[in-house]
Order: structure tokens, then C-alpha cells, then sequence
């Protein structure tokens, strides 16, 4: 379509380079799309690994405490879990897939020593440091799969917005302006052979 277009020579050279650049745009978009898309499989295969092995994880935390409850009683679990003097610390930061930022989550404190769990030795058993260590588990696969799954939501974002992009360029934009270009190039082609015309008529005049 081709609307409000002035059908001069100044207009048809800006109008090429325009294309150009719409062209060149077009390419890069595909390009950021193709590598995007292959990041994200390859994130995507992690994070079903990670899936399995968090559900894996959440089992086994499962069995693990009920088999402490079963020995030493749940009130006895709970008084053991209350114990711990420090928290795990959670750091957010982030990082760059071909121009998106993604979230990088690290952890610290999440896997602890005997000592370090603020229960004592004495009065628990193994059944209690077992169920300890199927949660730190737990929780360090949880925070795994949060990264990935957030990742994935982030580039499939980016996906989406780039592939509208490059459609908008390949069957609106770049189509509209090589129709005008063509539009331009008849309009000026059409004067020029009225301007010949012309022309000829004057001299054919002048001759008689």
C-alpha cells in the first residue's frame, strides 16, 4: 500500500536504503531468533534433567522423614529442625543469552556439617541426619530448577518477541516498501516518457 509517498528521485534513493536496512534487520532478527531458540533447547534438556532429579530428590526427602518420625516421633523431628542457627543465603544476580538477562541464582549455606546444624550429636540419630541431608538436597535442586524454569520463560519471551518482529518485516514492512519502490520507479518512469514526448512535439514544431 502505498500512502502519502512523494514520487521524486530523492525519495527513491532514501526509500532504497531504507530496504537495506529493514533487509539487514531482518537478517540479524533471524539470526538472534535461530541462536535463541537452540539456547533455549539446550536449557530446556538441563531443565528436564534437573525436573526428574528434583522430583527424585522430594521422594526421597519424603521416605527419609517419615522413617525419622516412625523412630523418633514427629514432635521430636520438628524440635531437631527448629535447632538450625543460620539460614541458607540466597544470592540473585544476572546474566546475558545473546541480549537477554537471565536470572543466576548461587547459594550458600545450603549443605551443612553435623556441627554446623545446631543439633546435638547426642539424643538424635542417623534417621534425623539422613532426613537432613535428603532436604539440603531438596533445596539445592530447588533453587537449580528455578533458575532454569525462569530462564526458559525469559527467552521464550524474547522468542516470541523477536519472531513477531521478524514477520512484521518479512511479510509487512520490507513487501510495503518494495511495493512503493515500484510504485516510485513507474511514476518516474512515466514522466520521463511524457517528458520525451514532450519534447519530440516541441522540436517536431520547431522544424516547421
Amino acid at each position: 500500500m502505498v500512502v502519502d509517498v512523494k514520487p521524486t528521485r530523492s525519495e527513491l534513493i532514501q526509500l532504497k536504503i531504507r530496504i537495506k536496512l529493514s533487509e539487514r534487520g531482518h537478517k540479524l532478527l533471524k539470526m538472534k531468533r535461530d541462536g535463541l531458540i537452540i539456547e533455549f533447547f539446550k536449557i530446556l534438556n538441563q531443565a528436564r534433567n534437573v525436573r526428574t532429579e528434583l522430583d527424585a530428590a522430594f521422594l526421597r526427602a519424603e521416605v527419609k522423614i517419615n522413617l525419622a518420625s516412625a523412630v523418633n516421633g514427629m514432635v521430636a523431628v520438628r524440635s531437631t529442625a527448629f535447632t538450625a542457627k543460620e539460614s541458607p543465603e540466597i544470592r540473585l544476580s544476572g546474566k546475558n543469552i545473546m541480549g537477554v538477562v537471565v536470572p543466576k541464582i548461587s547459594s550458600t549455606g545450603v549443605k551443612k556439617t553435623l556441627i554446623e546444624r545446631g543439633y546435638g550429636i547426642i539424643g538424635t540419630n542417623s534417621y534425623i541426619d539422613e532426613t537432613a541431608d535428603a532436604y539440603e538436597d531438596l533445596v539445592e535442586k530447588i533453587i537449580t530448577a528455578a533458575e532454569l524454569e525462569t530462564t526458559m520463560k525469559r527467552l521464550l519471551n524474547e522468542i516470541e518477541k523477536t519472531k513477531r518482529r521478524v514477520n512484521a518485516l518479512e511479510f509487512k514492512i520490507i513487501p510495503e516498501q518494495i511495493a512503493t519502490m515500484k510504485y516510485i520507479r513507474f511514476v518516474l518512469e512515466e514522466m520521463e516518457r511524457e517528458n520525451t514526448f514532450r519534447l519530440k512535439r516541441v522540436k517536431a514544431r520547431m522544424k516547421t
